[in-house]
C-alpha cells in the first residue's frame, strides 16, 4: 500500500465521525510533509539549503558587506526595477486542488473544515461519506493543460507579466517540491511540473512577458505551523522546514522575476525571517537585479514595505500614491479560483475591466488581472474572451498605457469618465464613456496656441481633431464619427502642447 492509499484508508473509516476524519487528513498529511522535510535535510543538497536558512536567522556574515542589509530601511532603499513600472498589465493565475470542487471559493477546504453551511451541504449532496479534501487531488488531472497555448493567450491579452500560484494556503505545490512530499503536482494528480512547464513556455514563446510566482507562506492545517502558532510564534519549526526552503527552491529552480507573497498576516515578519530572505534575494540570488516583491511578508508589513504595495485585494484607491502599487483583481467578482456555479453576472464586462485598468494606471498602479483555470487545465471561455478583448484594446491604445506615468491630474475635473496618463510631452485622455453630443469637455486641460489633439485608433491617425475653448478656458474636443474608429469600449485622445488647469 503506497502512502496515498494509506492516507485515504484513514479518511474512509466508517467508524470515525466526519469532523474526525477531516482532522485525520490534516494530521497524516502534516506527518508526510514533516517526513519529507527530514529526508530533505538528510540529503546533501537539502542540508545545504536548510543550513543556509538557519544561518539567515541571524545577520549572515556574508551580508555584512552586501548592498542591502536584512532591515526594512535598507531593503526599501532598493530602486524598483524599471521593467515592472513600465509593464502596467499582468495576469494572475489561481490554480490548485481547489480547482477540482471548483465551488464557492479557492478557500474551499478551510470553509468546509469550518462547517460553513453551503460547503457542508455541497459535499453531503455530491460526494460519498468519508470523502476528504486529499481525495480531490487525484482528480486534479490537468490533461488539457497546454502551457504554450496559455502563453499564446497571455500574449494576446497584452499582459507584460504573469504570476502563477505555485502554492496556495492548502499547501499543494504545483512543482515537485522536495519539501511537500506526496502533496505536489508530480507525485499526485497531474504527475507534471506545472510551474516549470509554464515558465519554459513563457520564456520560449513570449520572452517579453516576465514570469512570476505566488507563494503562500502559511498552510491552514500543517501541524508544524499550528504548533508554532500555539506557542505564539516563539518557535519557527514551520519556517525552517517548509516556508523558507520552498522559497529558496522556487527562486533557484525557476528564477521568477516576481515573488508574490501571501498568507503572512497571522505572524510578524520576524517569525517568517522575511528580511533575511529578501536580503539574500536582492544581494545573491540569480534574479537579484530584476526581481520585484510585493508587501505581504508579515503582520504589519502590508502597505508599508516591499517593491510595490498591494494593501488589500482589489486595491484601487482612486488617487495618486507615493509608492508603486498594484491592483490585483478578479474577472470573477466573487472568487479567485474557478467556480462552476458562477453565473454570467458575476463576471466583469470588458468595459468594467478597462475602467479598472484606466483608473489604476492613472494613479500610478499596475493591474494584475486574475483568472482561474479548470482542474483539467482549460482556460474558461469567458475568461479567455475577456483577456483577448483587453489585448485588442491595448493593440490600439497601448501607447497610453505601457511606460506611461501619471499626469498632473488623474481624473478630469468636469468629465468624471475621463482619466489621464502621460509620456514625454504628450498627455493621454482616456475617455470611458462616449459623449452623447459628440463633444468631450476636459476641465483639467487648458489649450495653448500650439495645441493639437489626435485620437488613437482613428483611421486617419495623422488628422488632428477639431476643438474649441470654453469661456473658462477648458478644452472641448469634437469626437470623430464612430465609423472612423478601429476601437471600441474606451477611447484615447492624444494631447500635445497643453497646460494643466
Amino acid at each position: 500500500m503506497n502512502t496515498e492509499d494509506m492516507i485515504k484508508s484513514v479518511y474512509r473509516c466508517p467508524s470515525l465521525p466526519r469532523a474526525m476524519r477531516r482532522w485525520s487528513l490534516i494530521h497524516v498529511m502534516a506527518f508526510c510533509m514533516f517526513a519529507s522535510s527530514v529526508f530533505a535535510i538528510l540529503s546533501h543538497q537539502g542540508l545545504g539549503r536548510i543550513m543556509r536558512t538557519m544561518q539567515l536567522q541571524q545577520v549572515d556574515p556574508g551580508l555584512a558587506d552586501a548592498k542591502y542589509a536584512p532591515t526594512w530601511e535598507s531593503l526599501d532603499s532598493r530602486p524598483l526595477p524599471a521593467w515592472y513600472d513600465g509593464a502596467k498589465v499582468g495576469i494572475f493565475i489561481h490554480w490548485g486542488v481547489f480547482s477540482v470542487p471548483s465551488f464557492g471559493s479557492e478557500w474551499f477546504w478551510k470553509y468546509w473544515h469550518d462547517d460553513r453551511k453551503k460547503y457542508v451541504e455541497f459535499m453531503e449532496k455530491n460526494y460519498r461519506p468519508g470523502f476528504t479534501y486529499a481525495d480531490f487531488a487525484a482528480s486534479f488531472t490537468a490533461e488539457f493543460y497546454d502551457p504554450e497555448e496559455w502563453a499564446s493567450v497571455f500574449n494576446a491579452s497584452g499582459a507584460r507579466y504573469v504570476v502563477l500560484t505555485s502554492k496556495h494556503h492548502e499547501g499543494f505545490t504545483l512543482w515537485p517540491s522536495r519539501y511537500s512530499w506526496n502533496w505536489n503536482s508530480l507525485d499526485v494528480g497531474p504527475k507534471r511540473d506545472l510551474v516549470g512547464e509554464l515558465a519554459q513556455a513563457i520564456r520560449d514563446k513570449t520572452p517579453h512577458i516576465h514570469f512570476g510566482l505566488y507563494h503562500s507562506m502559511y498552510e491552514w492545517f500543517h501541524t508544524m505551523y499550528l504548533e508554532d502558532k500555539a506557542r505564539g510564534f516563539q518557535t519557527q519549526d514551520f519556517v525552517r522546514a517548509k516556508t523558507l526552503p520552498e522559497l529558496y527552491e522556487l527562486v533557484n529552480t525557476y528564477k521568477p522575476e516576481i515573488i508574490w507573497s501571501d498568507g503572512d498576516w497571522e505572524a510578524p515578519d520576524s517569525y517568517w525571517n522575511s528580511t533575511h530572505f529578501l536580503a539574500w534575494l536582492f544581494n545573491e540570488s540569480p534574479v537579484k537585479d530584476r526581481v520585484v516583491v510585493n508587501d505581504r511578508w508579515g503582520k504589519g508589513v502590508v502597505c508599508n514595505h516591499g517593491s510595490y504595495h498591494t494593501c488589500t485585494d482589489r486595491y484601487n484607491p482612486g488617487s495618486l500614491q507615493s509608492h508603486k502599487w498594484e491592483n490585483c483583481m478578479t474577472l470573477d467578482k466573487v472568487s479567485w479560483g474557478f467556480r462552476r456555479e458562477a453565473p454570467l453576472r458575476d463576471y466583469l464586462t470588458i468595459q468594467e475591466v478597462l475602467s479598472t485598468l484606466t483608473e489604476t494606471i492613472s494613479c500610478g498602479g499596475n493591474l494584475l488581472v486574475n483568472i482561474g483555470p479548470t482542474h483539467d487545465g482549460h482556460l474558461p471561455a469567458i475568461m479567455e474572451e475577456r483577456l483577448r478583448q483587453l489585448g485588442s484594446w491595448l493593440d490600439i491604445n497601448g501607447q497610453a498605457v505601457y511606460e506611461s506615468v501619471p499626469w498632473k491630474h488623474q481624473n478630469d475635473a468636469l468629465t468624471s469618465s475621463v482619466w489621464y496618463t502621460s509620456k514625454g510631452d504628450e498627455v493621454y485622455a482616456i475617455v470611458l464613456q462616449w459623449p452623447e453630443d459628440g463633444a468631450v469637455i476636459l476641465g483639467s486641460v487648458q489649450p495653448t496656441s500650439h495645441t493639437k489633439v489626435y485620437m488613437l485608433g482613428h483611421v486617419d491617425r495623422m488628422r488632428p481633431l477639431q476643438f474649441t475653448t470654453t469661456e473658462k478656458g477648458h478644452l472641448t474636443v469634437m469626437m470623430p464619427l464612430m465609423h472612423q474608429l478601429k476601437g471600441q469600449w474606451a477611447w484615447v485622445l492624444v494631447l500635445s502642447e497643453v497646460k494643466a488647469v
